[in-house]
Protein backbone atom coordinates (compact mmCIF):
# COMPACT_ATOMS: atom_id res chain seq x y z
CA UNK A 1 0.00 0.00 0.00
CA UNK A 2 2.93 2.29 0.94
CA UNK A 3 4.80 1.57 -2.51
CA UNK A 4 1.28 2.42 -3.99
CA UNK A 5 0.62 5.75 -2.21
CA UNK A 6 3.92 6.61 -3.75
CA UNK A 7 3.47 5.58 -7.46
CA UNK A 8 0.38 7.71 -6.87
CA UNK A 9 2.19 10.45 -5.47
CA UNK A 10 5.21 10.74 -8.41
CA UNK A 11 2.35 10.51 -10.98
CA UNK A 12 0.46 13.49 -9.58
CA UNK A 13 3.41 15.29 -9.33
CA UNK A 14 4.26 14.47 -12.81
CA UNK A 15 1.23 15.30 -14.37
CA UNK A 16 0.31 18.32 -12.18
CA UNK A 17 4.11 19.62 -13.48
CA UNK A 18 3.21 18.90 -16.66
CA UNK A 19 -0.17 20.58 -16.38
CA UNK A 20 1.41 23.63 -15.21
CA UNK A 21 3.90 23.93 -18.04
CA UNK A 22 1.58 24.03 -20.54
CA UNK A 23 -0.30 26.75 -18.64
CA UNK A 24 2.26 28.75 -18.59
CA UNK A 25 2.71 28.38 -22.38
CA UNK A 26 -0.80 29.32 -22.86
CA UNK A 27 -0.60 32.18 -20.42
CA UNK A 28 2.80 33.48 -22.44
CA UNK A 29 1.56 32.58 -26.09
CA UNK A 30 -1.48 34.30 -24.68
CA UNK A 31 0.73 37.79 -23.84
CA UNK A 32 3.14 37.75 -27.09
CA UNK A 33 0.29 36.71 -29.95
CA UNK A 34 -1.48 39.76 -30.06
CA UNK A 35 0.74 42.86 -30.22
CA UNK A 36 3.63 40.94 -31.64
CA UNK A 37 2.94 37.27 -33.85
CA UNK A 38 -0.49 38.45 -34.83
CA UNK A 39 1.22 41.49 -36.52
CA UNK A 40 4.51 40.12 -37.54
CA UNK A 41 1.96 37.42 -39.69
CA UNK A 42 -0.35 39.93 -41.00
CA UNK A 43 3.17 41.25 -42.51
CA UNK A 44 4.35 38.06 -43.66
CA UNK A 45 1.55 37.75 -45.47
CA UNK A 46 1.17 40.80 -47.31
CA UNK A 47 4.42 40.35 -48.05
CA UNK A 48 4.42 37.20 -49.37
CA UNK A 49 1.05 37.55 -50.90
CA UNK A 50 2.75 40.72 -53.31
CA UNK A 51 5.43 38.44 -54.21
CA UNK A 52 3.13 35.79 -55.23
CA UNK A 53 1.55 38.53 -57.50
CA UNK A 54 4.87 39.32 -58.79
CA UNK A 55 5.38 35.88 -59.46
CA UNK A 56 2.11 35.57 -61.26
CA UNK A 57 2.49 38.49 -63.89
CA UNK A 58 5.52 36.85 -65.05
CA UNK A 59 4.14 33.71 -65.25
CA UNK A 60 1.49 34.83 -67.21
CA UNK A 61 3.50 37.03 -69.50
CA UNK A 62 5.75 34.50 -70.49
CA UNK A 63 2.39 32.03 -70.96
CA UNK A 64 1.21 34.90 -73.16
CA UNK A 65 4.34 34.96 -75.19
CA UNK A 66 5.20 32.01 -76.01
CA UNK A 67 1.39 31.15 -77.51
CA UNK A 68 1.75 33.91 -79.51
CA UNK A 69 5.14 32.55 -80.84
CA UNK A 70 3.57 29.22 -81.04
CA UNK A 71 0.55 31.08 -83.00
CA UNK A 72 2.62 32.80 -85.40
CA UNK A 73 5.31 30.40 -85.65
CA UNK A 74 8.14 32.96 -85.34
CA UNK A 75 10.94 30.51 -85.56
CA UNK A 76 14.66 31.43 -85.41
CA UNK A 77 15.30 31.43 -89.30
CA UNK A 78 12.90 33.82 -89.44
CA UNK A 79 14.24 36.41 -87.19
CA UNK A 80 18.30 35.50 -88.43
CA UNK A 81 19.45 35.03 -91.27
CA UNK A 82 20.30 31.54 -91.60
CA UNK A 83 21.19 29.11 -94.42
CA UNK A 84 23.62 26.15 -94.68
CA UNK A 85 27.46 26.80 -95.26
CA UNK A 86 28.60 25.53 -98.40
CA UNK A 87 32.07 24.47 -100.25
CA UNK A 88 33.97 26.78 -101.94
CA UNK A 89 36.22 25.36 -104.80
CA UNK A 90 39.14 28.10 -104.58
CA UNK A 91 39.31 28.03 -100.50
CA UNK A 92 38.42 24.87 -99.86
CA UNK A 93 37.62 23.87 -96.03
CA UNK A 94 39.40 27.30 -95.07
CA UNK A 95 36.28 28.69 -95.73
CA UNK A 96 34.72 27.11 -92.82
CA UNK A 97 35.53 29.18 -89.63
CA UNK A 98 37.27 27.76 -87.16
CA UNK A 99 36.15 25.91 -84.35
CA UNK A 100 36.87 24.35 -80.73
CA UNK A 101 35.41 22.42 -78.99
CA UNK A 102 36.08 22.05 -74.92
CA UNK A 103 35.14 19.37 -72.59
CA UNK A 104 35.97 20.49 -69.03
CA UNK A 105 35.81 17.66 -66.55
CA UNK A 106 36.51 16.53 -63.12
CA UNK A 107 37.00 12.81 -62.47
CA UNK A 108 34.20 11.37 -64.50
CA UNK A 109 35.12 8.10 -64.45
CA UNK A 110 32.07 7.02 -65.72
CA UNK A 111 30.92 9.08 -68.63
CA UNK A 112 34.55 10.44 -70.07
CA UNK A 113 33.58 8.18 -73.38
CA UNK A 114 30.45 8.93 -73.76
CA UNK A 115 31.51 12.94 -73.93
CA UNK A 116 34.45 12.26 -75.64
CA UNK A 117 33.07 10.27 -77.94
CA UNK A 118 30.61 12.35 -79.78
CA UNK A 119 32.67 15.39 -80.21
CA UNK A 120 35.15 13.15 -81.81
CA UNK A 121 32.31 12.35 -83.11
CA UNK A 122 30.78 15.62 -84.42
CA UNK A 123 30.34 16.31 -88.37
CA UNK A 124 32.72 19.43 -89.55
CA UNK A 125 35.91 19.54 -92.16
CA UNK A 126 38.55 17.61 -89.82
CA UNK A 127 40.84 20.09 -90.40
CA UNK A 128 38.87 23.63 -89.09
CA UNK A 129 38.13 21.95 -85.52
CA UNK A 130 39.90 21.41 -82.05
CA UNK A 131 38.54 18.84 -79.53
CA UNK A 132 40.07 20.09 -76.10
CA UNK A 133 39.18 18.12 -72.96
CA UNK A 134 40.11 20.24 -70.19
CA UNK A 135 40.75 17.75 -67.85
CA UNK A 136 40.94 18.63 -63.92
CA UNK A 137 41.11 15.34 -62.36
CA UNK A 138 42.80 15.19 -58.97
CA UNK A 139 42.11 10.44 -59.19
CA UNK A 140 45.12 10.03 -61.02
CA UNK A 141 43.62 6.30 -62.64
CA UNK A 142 40.48 8.64 -64.25
CA UNK A 143 42.92 10.81 -65.34
CA UNK A 144 45.41 8.47 -67.06
CA UNK A 145 41.73 6.73 -68.35
CA UNK A 146 41.24 9.77 -70.04
CA UNK A 147 44.27 10.89 -71.42
CA UNK A 148 44.13 7.18 -72.82
CA UNK A 149 41.07 8.01 -74.70
CA UNK A 150 42.27 11.39 -75.97
CA UNK A 151 45.16 9.57 -77.97
CA UNK A 152 42.79 6.67 -78.98
CA UNK A 153 41.28 9.34 -80.84
CA UNK A 154 43.98 11.24 -81.95
CA UNK A 155 45.52 7.65 -83.41
CA UNK A 156 42.07 7.93 -85.31
CA UNK A 157 43.31 11.62 -86.55
CA UNK A 158 40.77 13.52 -84.80
CA UNK A 159 42.59 17.08 -83.62
CA UNK A 160 42.56 16.22 -79.91
CA UNK A 161 44.07 17.96 -77.26
CA UNK A 162 44.62 16.87 -73.69
CA UNK A 163 44.91 19.58 -71.52
CA UNK A 164 45.26 19.21 -67.15
CA UNK A 165 46.40 22.25 -64.81
CA UNK A 166 48.40 21.94 -61.84
CA UNK A 167 45.46 23.52 -59.67
CA UNK A 168 41.59 23.49 -59.71
CA UNK A 169 42.08 27.20 -59.35
CA UNK A 170 38.29 28.81 -60.39
CA UNK A 171 37.16 25.72 -60.95
CA UNK A 172 35.30 25.26 -64.10
CA UNK A 173 35.27 28.89 -64.96
CA UNK A 174 39.32 28.66 -64.07
CA UNK A 175 39.37 25.58 -66.83
CA UNK A 176 37.74 27.29 -69.52
CA UNK A 177 39.62 30.80 -69.04
CA UNK A 178 42.93 28.50 -68.98
CA UNK A 179 41.74 26.50 -72.02
CA UNK A 180 41.10 29.99 -74.16
CA UNK A 181 44.92 30.57 -73.16
CA UNK A 182 46.73 28.19 -75.85
CA UNK A 183 48.41 29.32 -78.78
CA UNK A 184 46.57 27.02 -81.28
CA UNK A 185 43.11 28.99 -79.99
CA UNK A 186 43.95 31.65 -81.74
CA UNK A 187 43.36 30.31 -85.06
CA UNK A 188 39.66 29.24 -83.90
CA UNK A 189 36.95 31.70 -84.04
CA UNK A 190 33.67 30.24 -82.13
CA UNK A 191 33.67 27.64 -79.21
CA UNK A 192 31.30 25.07 -78.20
CA UNK A 193 31.13 23.70 -74.77
CA UNK A 194 29.78 20.87 -73.25
CA UNK A 195 30.00 19.18 -70.25
CA UNK A 196 31.40 15.67 -69.26
CA UNK A 197 27.57 14.33 -69.47
CA UNK A 198 26.70 15.99 -72.59
CA UNK A 199 26.61 14.26 -75.92
CA UNK A 200 26.10 16.19 -79.15
CA UNK A 201 24.33 15.09 -82.16
CA UNK A 202 27.32 14.71 -85.51
CA UNK A 203 25.24 17.46 -87.13
CA UNK A 204 25.23 20.03 -83.98
CA UNK A 205 27.54 22.36 -85.27
CA UNK A 206 26.22 22.17 -88.70
CA UNK A 207 22.54 23.49 -87.23
CA UNK A 208 24.21 26.44 -84.95
CA UNK A 209 27.46 27.70 -86.59
CA UNK A 210 25.89 29.69 -89.80
CA UNK A 211 23.33 31.47 -87.29
CA UNK A 212 26.46 32.89 -86.22
CA UNK A 213 28.29 33.20 -89.20
CA UNK A 214 25.55 35.10 -91.13
CA UNK A 215 24.90 37.30 -87.97
CA UNK A 216 27.34 39.14 -86.31
CA UNK A 217 25.74 40.63 -83.69
CA UNK A 218 24.92 37.06 -82.03
CA UNK A 219 27.30 35.84 -79.67
CA UNK A 220 25.69 32.99 -78.21
CA UNK A 221 23.62 30.23 -79.80
CA UNK A 222 22.17 27.82 -76.96
CA UNK A 223 20.57 24.43 -77.75
CA UNK A 224 18.14 22.88 -75.13
CA UNK A 225 18.75 19.86 -72.98
CA UNK A 226 17.62 16.27 -73.71
CA UNK A 227 17.11 13.80 -70.42
CA UNK A 228 18.67 10.01 -70.79
CA UNK A 229 17.40 9.23 -67.78
CA UNK A 230 14.26 11.36 -67.33
CA UNK A 231 12.46 8.26 -66.53
CA UNK A 232 14.85 6.61 -64.33
CA UNK A 233 12.98 7.38 -61.13
CA UNK A 234 10.10 10.03 -59.64
CA UNK A 235 12.90 12.11 -58.83
CA UNK A 236 14.28 12.70 -62.42
CA UNK A 237 10.77 13.01 -63.79
CA UNK A 238 10.04 15.96 -61.64
CA UNK A 239 13.63 17.41 -62.69
CA UNK A 240 12.37 17.27 -66.34
CA UNK A 241 9.68 19.06 -65.56
CA UNK A 242 11.43 22.05 -63.96
CA UNK A 243 13.85 22.26 -66.54
CA UNK A 244 11.40 21.59 -69.98
CA UNK A 245 9.71 24.93 -68.24
CA UNK A 246 12.96 26.74 -68.29
CA UNK A 247 14.02 25.88 -71.96
CA UNK A 248 10.72 25.64 -73.56
CA UNK A 249 9.22 28.76 -72.05
CA UNK A 250 11.65 31.23 -70.08
CA UNK A 251 14.66 30.34 -72.91
CA UNK A 252 12.67 30.88 -75.69
CA UNK A 253 10.86 34.13 -74.24
CA UNK A 254 14.37 35.30 -73.26
CA UNK A 255 15.64 34.81 -76.64
CA UNK A 256 12.49 35.84 -79.01
CA UNK A 257 11.96 39.59 -77.03
CA UNK A 258 15.23 40.61 -75.50
CA UNK A 259 17.86 38.53 -77.40
CA UNK A 260 19.04 37.66 -73.60
CA UNK A 261 18.86 34.90 -71.62
CA UNK A 262 21.29 33.11 -69.31
CA UNK A 263 24.00 30.51 -70.96
CA UNK A 264 23.24 27.27 -69.36
CA UNK A 265 27.10 26.35 -69.06
CA UNK A 266 26.72 24.12 -71.16
CA UNK A 267 25.47 22.80 -75.20
CA UNK A 268 26.25 26.29 -76.06
CA UNK A 269 28.64 27.81 -78.84
CA UNK A 270 29.78 31.05 -78.08
CA UNK A 271 31.81 33.82 -80.41
CA UNK A 272 35.44 34.15 -79.17
CA UNK A 273 35.47 37.68 -79.96
CA UNK A 274 32.74 38.28 -77.82
CA UNK A 275 34.14 36.39 -74.79
CA UNK A 276 37.06 38.12 -74.71
CA UNK A 277 35.28 41.70 -75.00
CA UNK A 278 32.35 40.53 -72.74
CA UNK A 279 36.40 40.02 -70.11
CA UNK A 280 36.29 36.33 -70.09
CA UNK A 281 35.42 33.72 -67.77
CA UNK A 282 35.42 35.01 -64.15
CA UNK A 283 35.51 32.87 -61.07
CA UNK A 284 33.41 35.45 -58.52
CA UNK A 285 30.31 33.15 -58.06
CA UNK A 286 29.23 29.62 -59.07
CA UNK A 287 27.33 30.54 -61.94
CA UNK A 288 30.44 31.50 -64.29
CA UNK A 289 28.18 30.94 -67.22
CA UNK A 290 25.43 33.20 -66.40
CA UNK A 291 28.14 35.66 -65.50
CA UNK A 292 29.36 35.30 -68.89
CA UNK A 293 26.34 35.92 -70.32
CA UNK A 294 25.04 39.14 -68.80
CA UNK A 295 28.30 40.70 -69.36
CA UNK A 296 28.37 40.04 -73.01
CA UNK A 297 24.47 41.46 -72.69
CA UNK A 298 25.80 44.66 -71.61
CA UNK A 299 28.35 44.98 -74.14
CA UNK A 300 25.76 44.54 -76.71
CA UNK A 301 25.53 41.31 -78.06
CA UNK A 302 22.58 39.29 -78.36
CA UNK A 303 21.92 35.06 -77.95
CA UNK A 304 19.75 32.88 -79.77
CA UNK A 305 18.25 29.72 -78.47
CA UNK A 306 17.74 26.86 -80.56
CA UNK A 307 14.62 24.63 -79.09
CA UNK A 308 15.02 22.48 -82.09
CA UNK A 309 18.66 21.24 -81.32
CA UNK A 310 18.39 18.86 -78.38
CA UNK A 311 21.97 17.71 -76.90
CA UNK A 312 21.55 14.36 -74.47
CA UNK A 313 22.53 14.65 -70.73
CA UNK A 314 22.12 12.78 -67.28
CA UNK A 315 19.96 14.17 -64.42
CA UNK A 316 21.20 13.88 -61.09
CA UNK A 317 19.62 10.80 -59.95
CA UNK A 318 20.30 10.80 -55.88
CA UNK A 319 19.60 13.42 -53.55
CA UNK A 320 22.66 14.11 -52.62
CA UNK A 321 23.73 15.09 -55.50
CA UNK A 322 20.50 17.16 -56.75
CA UNK A 323 20.78 18.73 -53.28
CA UNK A 324 24.40 20.26 -53.92
CA UNK A 325 23.53 21.16 -57.65
CA UNK A 326 20.38 23.25 -56.41
CA UNK A 327 22.40 25.08 -54.09
CA UNK A 328 24.85 25.92 -56.70
CA UNK A 329 21.64 27.24 -58.99
CA UNK A 330 20.59 29.11 -56.37
CA UNK A 331 23.13 30.72 -54.40
CA UNK A 332 25.42 31.46 -57.78
CA UNK A 333 22.45 33.64 -59.46
CA UNK A 334 21.60 35.43 -55.95
CA UNK A 335 25.23 36.41 -55.80
CA UNK A 336 25.94 37.43 -58.82
CA UNK A 337 22.56 39.93 -58.70
CA UNK A 338 24.13 41.13 -55.37
CA UNK A 339 27.63 41.90 -57.31
CA UNK A 340 25.85 43.25 -60.52
CA UNK A 341 23.17 45.05 -60.02
CA UNK A 342 24.64 48.61 -59.99
CA UNK A 343 26.92 47.43 -63.05
CA UNK A 344 23.57 46.78 -64.87
CA UNK A 345 22.04 50.26 -63.92
CA UNK A 346 24.78 52.08 -64.69
CA UNK A 347 25.58 50.77 -68.37
CA UNK A 348 24.95 53.10 -71.16
CA UNK A 349 24.70 50.43 -74.14
CA UNK A 350 21.64 48.73 -73.19
CA UNK A 351 18.19 49.88 -73.41
CA UNK A 352 16.35 50.61 -69.91
CA UNK A 353 13.69 48.32 -70.79
CA UNK A 354 16.04 45.25 -71.41
CA UNK A 355 17.72 46.40 -67.74
CA UNK A 356 14.18 46.23 -66.30
CA UNK A 357 13.56 43.00 -68.12
CA UNK A 358 17.30 41.49 -66.60
CA UNK A 359 17.28 43.33 -62.90
CA UNK A 360 13.65 42.52 -62.12
CA UNK A 361 12.54 39.49 -64.36
CA UNK A 362 15.49 37.32 -65.06
CA UNK A 363 17.29 38.13 -61.62
CA UNK A 364 14.92 38.99 -58.76
CA UNK A 365 11.40 37.80 -59.69
CA UNK A 366 12.51 34.07 -61.19
CA UNK A 367 16.01 34.11 -59.13
CA UNK A 368 14.98 35.64 -55.49
CA UNK A 369 11.13 35.86 -55.52
CA UNK A 370 10.15 32.59 -56.85
CA UNK A 371 12.86 30.32 -54.39
CA UNK A 372 11.91 32.46 -51.26
CA UNK A 373 7.82 32.61 -52.11
CA UNK A 374 7.57 28.86 -52.31
CA UNK A 375 8.90 28.11 -49.05
CA UNK A 376 8.06 31.10 -46.75
CA UNK A 377 4.20 31.35 -48.30
CA UNK A 378 3.58 27.68 -48.59
CA UNK A 379 5.52 25.84 -45.96
CA UNK A 380 5.83 28.46 -43.32
CA UNK A 381 3.54 31.40 -43.11
CA UNK A 382 0.31 29.38 -44.79
CA UNK A 383 0.67 26.73 -42.32
CA UNK A 384 1.07 29.45 -39.05
CA UNK A 385 -2.32 30.73 -39.98
CA UNK A 386 -3.03 27.95 -38.49
CA UNK A 387 -2.00 28.50 -35.22
CA UNK A 388 -3.46 32.44 -35.30
CA UNK A 389 -6.63 32.06 -37.11
CA UNK A 390 -6.51 36.06 -35.80
CA UNK A 391 -4.86 35.97 -39.30
CA UNK A 392 -6.47 34.90 -42.67
CA UNK A 393 -5.27 34.51 -46.17
CA UNK A 394 -7.58 36.22 -49.17
CA UNK A 395 -8.63 32.48 -51.12
CA UNK A 396 -7.11 34.12 -54.13
CA UNK A 397 -3.89 33.80 -52.82
CA UNK A 398 -4.16 30.41 -50.90
CA UNK A 399 -5.46 29.21 -54.01
CA UNK A 400 -6.42 30.49 -57.20
CA UNK A 401 -3.06 32.23 -57.84
CA UNK A 402 -0.44 29.03 -57.22
CA UNK A 403 -2.75 26.79 -59.15
CA UNK A 404 -2.91 29.17 -61.87
CA UNK A 405 0.99 29.52 -61.62
CA UNK A 406 1.24 25.44 -61.31
CA UNK A 407 -0.47 24.85 -64.48
CA UNK A 408 1.43 27.34 -66.65
CA UNK A 409 4.80 25.50 -65.34
CA UNK A 410 3.46 22.37 -66.55
CA UNK A 411 2.58 23.30 -70.14
CA UNK A 412 6.82 22.43 -70.73
CA UNK A 413 6.02 18.76 -69.85
CA UNK A 414 2.42 17.61 -71.10
CA UNK A 415 3.68 13.96 -70.65
CA UNK A 416 3.96 14.17 -66.78
CA UNK A 417 0.54 15.85 -66.43
CA UNK A 418 -0.58 13.58 -64.21
CA UNK A 419 2.64 13.98 -61.89
CA UNK A 420 1.28 17.43 -61.37
CA UNK A 421 0.48 16.99 -57.54
CA UNK A 422 4.31 15.41 -56.99
CA UNK A 423 6.21 18.16 -58.60
CA UNK A 424 4.48 20.53 -56.59
CA UNK A 425 5.52 18.69 -53.43
CA UNK A 426 8.81 18.06 -54.32
CA UNK A 427 9.44 21.54 -55.31
CA UNK A 428 8.03 22.90 -52.26
CA UNK A 429 10.52 20.66 -50.53
CA UNK A 430 13.34 21.60 -52.54
CA UNK A 431 12.19 25.56 -51.66
CA UNK A 432 13.60 25.01 -48.23
CA UNK A 433 17.56 24.50 -49.54
CA UNK A 434 17.02 26.74 -52.76
CA UNK A 435 15.71 29.40 -50.27
CA UNK A 436 18.51 28.91 -47.82
CA UNK A 437 21.20 28.96 -50.93
CA UNK A 438 19.51 32.28 -52.10
CA UNK A 439 19.95 33.95 -48.66
CA UNK A 440 23.55 32.76 -48.33
CA UNK A 441 24.35 34.35 -52.22
CA UNK A 442 22.59 37.38 -51.04
CA UNK A 443 24.54 38.27 -48.07
CA UNK A 444 27.37 36.29 -49.04
CA UNK A 445 27.58 34.41 -45.92
CA UNK A 446 29.72 30.76 -45.64
CA UNK A 447 28.90 28.40 -48.33
CA UNK A 448 28.29 31.22 -51.23
CA UNK A 449 31.59 29.54 -53.48
CA UNK A 450 30.72 26.16 -52.83
CA UNK A 451 31.35 24.00 -55.92
CA UNK A 452 30.76 20.24 -56.14
CA UNK A 453 30.31 18.64 -58.80
CA UNK A 454 27.34 16.75 -59.71
CA UNK A 455 27.50 13.10 -59.68
CA UNK A 456 27.35 11.39 -62.37
CA UNK A 457 26.71 7.46 -63.30
CA UNK A 458 26.64 7.04 -66.94
CA UNK A 459 24.28 5.17 -69.09
CA UNK A 460 26.36 1.73 -68.62
CA UNK A 461 26.03 1.86 -64.89
CA UNK A 462 23.32 3.66 -63.89
CA UNK A 463 21.23 0.18 -63.06
CA UNK A 464 24.49 -1.41 -61.17
CA UNK A 465 25.60 1.89 -59.44
CA UNK A 466 21.30 2.97 -58.51
CA UNK A 467 21.22 -0.56 -56.76
CA UNK A 468 24.51 -0.39 -54.86
CA UNK A 469 23.56 3.16 -53.39
CA UNK A 470 20.55 2.31 -52.24
CA UNK A 471 22.14 -1.04 -50.35
CA UNK A 472 24.27 1.61 -49.12
CA UNK A 473 21.69 3.89 -48.13
CA UNK A 474 19.57 0.98 -46.54
CA UNK A 475 22.69 0.23 -44.33
CA UNK A 476 23.68 4.20 -43.19
CA UNK A 477 20.60 5.68 -41.83
CA UNK A 478 22.26 8.08 -40.27
CA UNK A 479 23.78 9.36 -43.78
CA UNK A 480 19.98 8.98 -45.40
CA UNK A 481 18.39 11.36 -42.46
CA UNK A 482 18.09 14.99 -43.80
CA UNK A 483 17.37 17.33 -40.16
CA UNK A 484 15.83 20.35 -42.10
CA UNK A 485 13.86 18.19 -44.24
CA UNK A 486 12.68 15.94 -41.10
CA UNK A 487 11.92 19.68 -38.70
CA UNK A 488 9.68 21.38 -41.98
CA UNK A 489 7.94 17.81 -42.27
CA UNK A 490 7.21 17.83 -38.23
CA UNK A 491 6.67 21.16 -38.35
CA UNK A 492 3.48 20.89 -41.13
CA UNK A 493 2.47 17.85 -39.31
CA UNK A 494 1.97 19.66 -35.93
CA UNK A 495 -0.40 22.45 -37.70
CA UNK A 496 -2.31 20.05 -39.45
CA UNK A 497 -3.32 18.21 -35.49
CA UNK A 498 -3.83 22.13 -34.48
CA UNK A 499 -6.49 22.69 -37.58
CA UNK A 500 -8.27 19.22 -36.94
CA UNK A 501 -9.11 20.12 -33.22
CA UNK A 502 -8.61 23.55 -33.17
CA UNK A 503 -8.49 25.21 -36.50
CA UNK A 504 -11.05 27.04 -38.54
CA UNK A 505 -8.82 27.79 -41.82
CA UNK A 506 -9.33 23.31 -43.06
CA UNK A 507 -6.07 23.40 -44.41
CA UNK A 508 -5.33 20.14 -42.53
CA UNK A 509 -5.11 17.65 -46.15
CA UNK A 510 -2.28 19.96 -47.65
CA UNK A 511 -0.75 20.25 -44.50
CA UNK A 512 -0.65 16.30 -44.16
CA UNK A 513 0.60 15.42 -47.36
CA UNK A 514 2.79 18.52 -47.51
CA UNK A 515 4.09 17.15 -44.38
CA UNK A 516 4.35 13.59 -45.99
CA UNK A 517 6.39 14.52 -48.70
CA UNK A 518 8.64 16.41 -46.23
CA UNK A 519 9.20 13.30 -44.56
CA UNK A 520 9.84 11.05 -47.26
CA UNK A 521 12.53 13.26 -48.84
CA UNK A 522 13.66 13.68 -44.97
CA UNK A 523 14.24 9.96 -44.68
CA UNK A 524 16.18 9.67 -48.48
CA UNK A 525 13.17 7.58 -49.84
CA UNK A 526 12.54 10.30 -52.51
CA UNK A 527 15.06 8.53 -55.35
CA UNK A 528 13.47 4.84 -55.14
CA UNK A 529 10.02 5.79 -56.47
CA UNK A 530 9.34 4.66 -60.00
CA UNK A 531 6.75 6.08 -61.84
CA UNK A 532 4.79 4.10 -64.11
CA UNK A 533 4.57 6.47 -67.00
Amino acid sequence: MEGLSRTNLVSDTFYGTRDDITEQFGIMWGQIKAPLIVPLLRISVFLCLVMSVMLFIERVYMFVVITLLKVFGTKPEKRYKWEPLKDDVELGNSSYPMVLVQIPMYNEKEVYQLSIGATCGLSWPSDRIIVQVLDDSTDPITKNLVEIECQRWASKGINIKYEVRDNRSGYKAGALKEGLKHSYVKQCDFVAIFDADFQPEPDFLWQTIPFLVHNHELSLVQARWKYVNADECLMTRMQEMSLDYHFSVEQEVGSSTHAFFGFNGTAGVWRIAAIDEAGGWKDRTTVEDMDLAVRASLKGWKFLFLGSVKVKNELPSTLKAYRYQQHRWSCGPANLFRKMCMEIIRNKKVSLWKKVHVIYSFFFVRKVVAHIVTFVFYVVVLPATVLVPEVEVPKWGAVYIPAIITLLNAVGTPRSLHLLVFWILFENVMSLHRTKATFIGLLEAGRVNEWIVTEKLGDGLKLKSATKAFKKHRMRLGDRIHLLEFAAGAYLFFCGCYDIAFGTNHYFLYLFIQAFAFLIVGFGYVGTFVPNS
